[in-house]
C-alpha cells in the first residue's frame, strides 16, 4: 500500500473530524493511519498497475485457451474422419 496515500487519506479523516477531536493532532492522525494501514491491508486490495498485469495475463491464457480447443476439436474432427 502506497504511504503517500495512506498518509493522505489519514489527514482528510482527521480533518474531517469535530474541532473537539481535531484538537488531539497528529495522535488521532497516526491513530488512523494505522487503522487505515490494517483495514485495508487485511482487504488485500492490489493497485491498477498490478490489476492491468493481471488482466493482460488472463486475456493471453484465455487467447491460449481457446487456441487449443480449437485445435483439440480439429483433431477430433480429423480422428471422427478416419472411422
Amino acid at each position: 500500500m502506497d504511504p503517500k496515500f495512506l498518509d493522505d487519506l489519514s489527514h482528510k479523516l482527521a480533518d474531517s473530524l469535530p474541532a473537539d477531536l481535531r484538537a488531539l493532532g497528529t495522535d488521532i492522525e497516526k491513530n488512523l493511519r494505522s487503522v487505515l494501514q490494517s483495514t485495508l491491508s487485511r482487504m488485500q486490495i492490489v493497485n491498477r498497475e498490478e490489476f492491468e498485469v493481471q488482466q493482460a495475463v488472463l486475456q493471453r491464457t484465455r487467447e491460449k485457451l481457446e487456441h487449443l480447443e480449437k485445435l483439440v476439436a480439429e483433431l477430433e474432427q480429423k480422428q471422427h474422419d478416419q472411422h
